[in-house]
C-alpha cells in the first residue's frame, strides 16, 4: 500500500515545519531577526487512468482520469523580511533602518556582508564595527577626543570635538538593497551574503527613494509573531499526528490482509 510511503513523507515535512518553526521561536529576540516560513509542493502523481485520454472507438473522452499523488517535499523555507518594531536602547552607535535596505559589513576574509542588527560600538582603533568587530563599510573611524556622535536620518555623522564649537563630519552612511531579498545566504550572527539569486547589492545614501532611512539610538526587534508561531506549531504537530495516525491505520489493514486464509 502506498499510504505508507506517503503518510512518512508528509511526517517528515512536518518535521521540517517544526524545526522552522522552533528556529522562529528561538531568535525572538534576536536583533534584526527575520521569520521563516516553510512551503511545501506536492510529489509527482501516478496515471492510472490519464485526463484526456480516449476511452470508446467513439472518440469520447476521459473527463478527469485517475491521478494517484505520492507524498510531499519541502518546496523552500522563505523568509519574511517584514520590518520589526524598533526599541529605544539610548546608545549612541546603535541604529535602527526605517524600510528597505541593509548594512554592509566586511568580513575578515574582505568579503561583503549585510546585517539588519545595527547594534554598533568602536574598536580600538575607533572604528564602527560590529557585536563581532567586523567593519562597518564604509569605513567610520571616530576621533579620540569627540564629545558627542550625532547621525542623522539621511546617514551623515557628525562629531562635536573638544576645544571645537563647530561639528565636524566624520563620514557617510549608506545602505544597500538587493532585488530578492529571499535569495541572501545566512550565515549566522545575522549576516547574509550575496548569491546569483539575491542579485547584485545596490548601495545608496539612507532616504533615497525605495531605501529606508536611519535611525540613532534604536534597534530593529525580531518580527517573530510569538501567537503566531505558536499557532502554526500546534498546525504542525496535529498534521503530524494525522499523517502517524494514517501510518497505523494502514497498518492494520495490512495485518488483516495477511491474516486472511
Amino acid at each position: 500500500m502506498k499510504s505508507l510511503s506517503i503518510a512518512a513523507t508528509g511526517m517528515l515535512a512536518q518535521q521540517l515545519n517544526v524545526e522552522v518553526i522552533s528556529n522562529n521561536i528561538a531568535n525572538m529576540n534576536t536583533t534584526g531577526y527575520k521569520r521563516q516560513r516553510a512551503e511545501f509542493q506536492d510529489l509527482i502523481y501516478q496515471n492510472l487512468r490519464r485526463v484526456g485520454s480516449t476511452s470508446s472507438d467513439a472518440g469520447t473522452v476521459v473527463p478527469t482520469g485517475i491521478q494517484l499523488g505520492v507524498g510531499v517535499k519541502a518546496g523552500a523555507v522563505y523568509r519574511i523580511s517584514t520590518q520589526g518594531n524598533l526599541t529605544p536602547t539610548d546608545n549612541t552607535y546603535d541604529l535602527a533602518i526605517q524600510g528597505e535596505g541593509y548594512f554592509r559589513v566586511t568580513l575578515p576574509s574582505g568579503e561583503d556582508a549585510y546585517t539588519r542588527a545595527g547594534a554598533f560600538q568602536l574598536n580600538a582603533s575607533g572604528q564602527i564595527v560590529t557585536t563581532d568587530g567586523y567593519e562597518l563599510s564604509p569605513s567610520i573611524t571616530v576621533p579620540q577626543d569627540v564629545r558627542d556622535v550625532s547621525i542623522n536620518s539621511q546617514g551623515q555623522i557628525e562629531a562635536f570635538l573638544d576645544g571645537q564649537t563647530n561639528s565636524t563630519v566624520l563620514g557617510q552612511l549608506e545602505v544597500v538593497r538587493f532585488f530578492n531579498k529571499a535569495g541572501l545566504e545566512a550565515r549566522g550572527g545575522s549576516l547574509f551574503t550575496e548569491t546569483a539569486a539575491s542579485g547584485a547589492p545596490a548601495a545608496a545614501t539612507p532616504g533615497s527613494v525605495g531605501y529606508g532611512t536611519l535611525l540613532q539610538g534604536y534597534l530593529e526587534t525580531s518580527n517573530v509573531d510569538s501567537v503566531g508561531e505558536i499557532t502554526n506549531l500546534i498546525s504542525a504537530q496535529r498534521a503530524y499526528e494525522m499523517n502517524a495516525k494514517v501510518i497505523t491505520s494502514t497498518d492494520e489493514m495490512l495485518s488483516v490482509a495477511s491474516n486472511l486464509r
